[in-house]
C-alpha cells in the first residue's frame, strides 16, 4: 500500500534536465524515486558511489564562499 508521501525541494533546472532523461527511459519522477528508494533498501546504502570529482579547485575555496555554495545548494 502506498500511504507515504515524499516532499523535496530541488532547484528547477535540476528537476526538468531530469524529467527529459526518465522520459527517454519511459519513467515519470515519482517511479525513478520508488525505483532509488527500492535499491537502497535491497542494498542496504547508496546504489552508486559517492565521490568527490576530480577536480576538487572547490574545495580550495575560502570557508565564507564554500558556506555560500553549500547555502545554494541546500536552500529551503
Amino acid at each position: 500500500m502506498q500511504d507515504a508521501v515524499v516532499r523535496a525541494r530541488v532547484d528547477s533546472s535540476l528537476k526538468n534536465d531530469t524529467e527529459k532523461v526518465f522520459d527517454k527511459l519511459g519513467l515519470t519522477t515519482t517511479e525513478a524515486i520508488r525505483l532509488f528508494l527500492a535499491q537502497v533498501k535491497l542494498r542496504g546504502g547508496l546504489p552508486f558511489e559517492v565521490r568527490l570529482p576530480t577536480d576538487n579547485s572547490d574545495l580550495l575555496l575560502s570557508s565564507p564562499s564554500r558556506q555560500a555554495v553549500l547555502d545554494s545548494v541546500f536552500d529551503d
